[in-house]
């Protein structure tokens, strides 16, 4: 058992660190909606993209009454779930209270069940995790129905100009002006918070190392350590770009297929990179497919691989995909004759699709709405979208309506 009064010790220490922090810019959610619920509130998502800062937001609309802990400390490396009932003596030392936050919870083995008796006990109960499977196994075995779940990103490029504070919910000459300027940094520096805040590259590239290292390497006993890092770095560098388990294994010298999948898979968990599956009615087909790979964010992506130039097109596809995400849509890509970056599914069938590409000239913009149409069809829709950096006009294409916009106008939710 964790000896209680070095538990208590550690639980007043994180308590103090959490009220000395920031609590930052209000995030962008319904606030209301998860305190106002009995649910227990889950909140997942990479290091750093501000879950901790979002706890505090949430304790302070409850009144600065709550109890917390964090995991996510060296010290408490030897907490099992049996301590559990120690850190509520600890916590009911303090004051009285019905709201409990926890951070990085996945650190502690069978916490579920701890959750799950406070949650029926009356309590209010907030964690955070930074593995979306691990989170996602436990959840469904043992608390089935009794929570909402957030799956935090690096800001929006609305919070972004929240952050600056630039108005976007009008559009006049002047605010145009600073929100194309402010699209510009985010497409290349990405949203995550203190990134923004200080404009440290440092901070990327520590992050991205705390996340191979402390959430997959060692979690995960990975013993190919130098060519689980090789293949992170290929997939940093070909992000976007179509991929085949066979294909990665034979250029990485990687044992097998099935490694690389299984190592894709860590990096998908810990909200790394994320797999887009081409559509298809069979399930099969999919998963044996060439998948594409997207980086959970622009400015972390372009620390720790090679930039380039015409990277640029690839930055807006990334930038697009992950605010899809973000929006909680189901996504996957269209390959036949020609190419469409994004199917939306809702339920059992397909409701929109999108195109995305930097700039539309006569030697693309054949191609790009040829893929389009063939996806607006196979999937029996009527209007289509196409997403460039700047260009703005609409075309009708055999009783098709093509819609295209800025991806900043996109953004703001001016489509």
């Amino acid at each position: 058992m964790f000896n209680i009064l070095r538990l208590e010790e550690i639980v007043n220490d994180q308590l103090k660190n959490l009220m000395s922090k920031d609590s930052g810019m209000e995030r962008l959610i319904d606030f209301d909606k998860y305190i106002n619920s009995k649910q227990i509130v889950i909140l997942s998502g990479i290091r750093r993209s501000g879950k901790s800062t979002l706890l505090k937001q949430f304790s302070e609309k409850l009144g600065g009454n709550f109890y917390y802990i964090n995991f996510d400390d060296e010290r408490l490396m030897d907490f099992g779930v049996n301590d559990f009932d120690n850190l509520l003596t600890v916590w009911k030392k303090t004051n009285q209270s019905k709201n409990i936050f926890i951070d990085e919870v996945q650190n502690v083995e069978s916490w579920e069940r701890f959750v799950r008796r406070v949650y029926e006990e009356g309590y209010k109960v907030f964690i955070t995790g930074s593995n979306a499977k691990l989170l996602s196994s436990e959840l469904s075995t043992h608390l089935t129905g009794r929570y909402f779940k957030i799956e935090l990103y690096p800001f929006s490029f609305k919070e972004v100009l929240s952050f600056n504070k630039i108005d976007f919910l009008t559009l006049s000459s002047n605010n145009r002006v600073e929100i194309t300027k402010k699209f510009d940094e985010y497409l290349v520096l990405g949203g995550f918070p203190e990134f923004i805040t200080y404009k440290n590259r440092e901070f990327l590239k520590r992050t991205y190392e705390d996340v191979i290292y402390k959430d997959i390497i060692t979690r995960f006993g990975i013993r190919e350590i130098t060519a689980f890092r090789e293949l992170s770095n290929f997939l940093f560098n070909n992000f976007t770009k179509k991929i085949g388990y066979q294909t990665i294994a034979k250029a990485l010298g990687i044992k097998s297929s099935i490694s690389v999948r299984d190592y894709i898979g860590f990096l998908q968990e810990s909200y790394l990179v994320f797999e887009l599956f081409k559509y298809d009615y069979s399930l099969k087909r999919q998963y044996i497919s060439d998948k594409k790979i997207y980086i959970i964010d622009n400015g972390m992506r372009n620390t720790v691989a090679f930039s380039f130039s015409e990277d640029k097109g690839r930055l807006l596809e990334n930038l697009v995909f992950i605010e899809l995400k973000r929006r909680g849509e189901e996504v996957y890509f269209s390959k036949d004759k020609g190419e469409c970056d994004f199917l939306i599914k809702d339920k059992s069938r397909i409701t929109s699709a999108i195109q995305v590409c930097y700039s539309l000239d006569e030697e693309n913009e054949k191609r790009e709405v040829k893929g389009l149409v063939e996806a607006i069809n196979q999937n029996n829709l009527k209007n289509g979208l196409i997403l460039t950096y700047g260009e703005e006009k609409e075309i009708t294409l055999d009783n098709i309506n093509i819609k295209i916009m800025p991806v900043w106008k996109w953004l703001l939710g001016r489509d």
